[in-house]
């Protein structure tokens, strides 16, 4: 059966459709980095690389052995500070948590169920408290700041399963979305050390 001409320019088009959209999201996160790059830092934490929740997110770090600025690169990342973010596999909040996984950091002791209640993960307060409390276990486990990383996306069995190459974590991650994950979490670091030079509870 023949294509009329006006098939034909449809299918061209679709085809075009998704180069069309990686072109354009390229764009826009190049936009971003110069506009960070030339705007006042002001203006950058204002509307990039905001911090909410700063005294709750310190406190929580220091129990926990976090750094600051790692967990607001984290909640950067996950749900760029929507409390209400849920994801379509059930992550719920700020740092995108997994109910099984709060549950569990419940049951390890790292938080206090009793003045957090795990399944409140769409107060910010709890879902800092328990997001903090399992980058700091992943940290503890694995023994550096990437692989925890890498295991908050991937989880920490397959983290542990790539650590048997030996060497540097961002050279075995066998996902391309992890590995994409923890490049963006490093770079969101780098701009909250840089943004916020005196802590993140600084006034600015």
């Amino acid at each position: 059966m023949c294509m009329d001409s006006r098939d034909a320019h449809f299918l061209r088009w679709y085809r075009t459709l998704p180069i069309l959209i990686m072109v354009i999201i390229g764009a826009v996160s190049l936009g971003i980095d110069a506009f960070v790059s030339v705007a006042p830092s002001q203006l950058a934490r204002t509307f990039v690389y905001p911090v909410k929740y700063a005294d709750t997110i310190e406190q929580a770090c220091k129990e926990q052995g976090v750094d600051p600025y790692l967990a607001c690169a984290v909640i950067k990342c996950e749900s760029g500070w929507d409390a209400n973010a849920r994801s379509g596999a059930g992550a719920v909040g700020l740092m995108q948590l997994m109910p099984a996984t709060s549950a569990e950091v419940a049951r390890l002791g790292l938080v206090n169920r009793a003045t957090y209640d795990p399944n409140k993960l769409t107060d910010p307060i709890v879902n800092i408290e328990y997001g903090v409390a399992y980058l700091g276990y992943l940290q503890r486990t694995l023994g550096s700041r990437d692989e925890a990383v890498a295991a908050y996306n991937a989880g920490l069995g397959k983290v542990s399963g790539w650590q048997k190459g030996g060497g540097d974590i961002s050279d075995n991650i066998q996902y391309a979305e992890t590995a994409s994950y923890l490049a963006r979490v490093n770079d969101a670091y780098s701009r909250y050390q840089a943004l916020y030079p005196k802590g993140i509870a600084a006034k600015y």
